[in-house]
């Protein structure tokens, strides 16, 4: 499908390569029992991972900062919980989540499989919105750092995906054409539509379940992926 006409390879890393999920849950296993708060670990979980995609989608729209972000996240948790936590703890475990989280490697199913297959036909890249300090230690945690030729991250784009700009700061980087590139990732509005309204080809891993749409093919597992290039 994309193989005569795609040079480069553009990834997401949470939630597409890199398994956010899995390595966030084993942070808060360990930040939680350092700081002795008892709360059960998949009652937190039930509450966080909803309240941080909403929080990341405001941060991508910038209506909140980074820091309001870290803050936020967990403050509101404790309080639907209803278990009191001072703001100086809110701010040790928002410190130490940060610290611990990249110390943590797992990827998706058939991840290295997937980028050992492309790396000699294609030129590989990552868009992340992740924080800087943090991603380029996930990647290279994880033994994948050297996949990728472009490292692109809204910090050091000063925008977030879906903005066009980080995109084709990533194309000036890669030396590349968006007709000639394709971008895959969990998103819909920050990686699918962001990127192909630049241009590029996309493909949508669906990790999160979510309903067929019409603006491109889903896959389901990473392996997929050898089915189009």
């Amino acid at each position: 499908m994309f193989r005569e006409k795609v040079t480069d390879v553009f990834f997401d890393l949470d939630h597409t390569l890199w398994d956010f999920e899995k390595n966030s849950a084993l942070t808060f296993s360990k930040i939680l029992a350092k700081n002795d708060i008892s709360v059960d670990l998949d009652t937190f979980l039930k509450v966080y991972v909803p309240a941080n995609l909403n929080f990341w989608k405001l941060y991508r729209e910038d209506k909140i900062t980074k820091e309001n972000l870290r803050y936020q996240r967990l403050k509101t948790v404790f309080e639907s919980l209803n278990y009191p936590v001072s703001d100086k703890i809110i701010g040790v475990l928002s410190e130490e989540y940060i610290e611990y989280l990249s110390t943590y490697n797992h990827l998706f199913p058939y991840t290295v499989e997937i980028l050992e297959y492309l790396k000699p036909n294609y030129n590989l890249h990552i868009i992340t919105n992740g924080f800087q300090e943090v991603q380029r230690k996930k990647l290279k945690n994880a033994n994948i750092f050297d996949f990728f030729k472009v490292v692109i991250d809204s910090e050091q784009a000063g925008v977030k995906k879906p903005n066009p700009i980080i995109f084709n700061k990533a194309l000036n980087e890669a030396n590349v054409r968006p007709e000639q590139s394709l971008m895959i990732g969990d998103s819909l509005e920050a990686d699918i539509l962001g990127a192909k309204a630049v241009g590029f080809n996309v493909l949508h891993f669906n990790a999160h379940g979510e309903d067929l749409h019409d603006h491109c093919t889903m896959i389901k597992d990473l392996s997929e992926i050898k089915s189009y290039l």
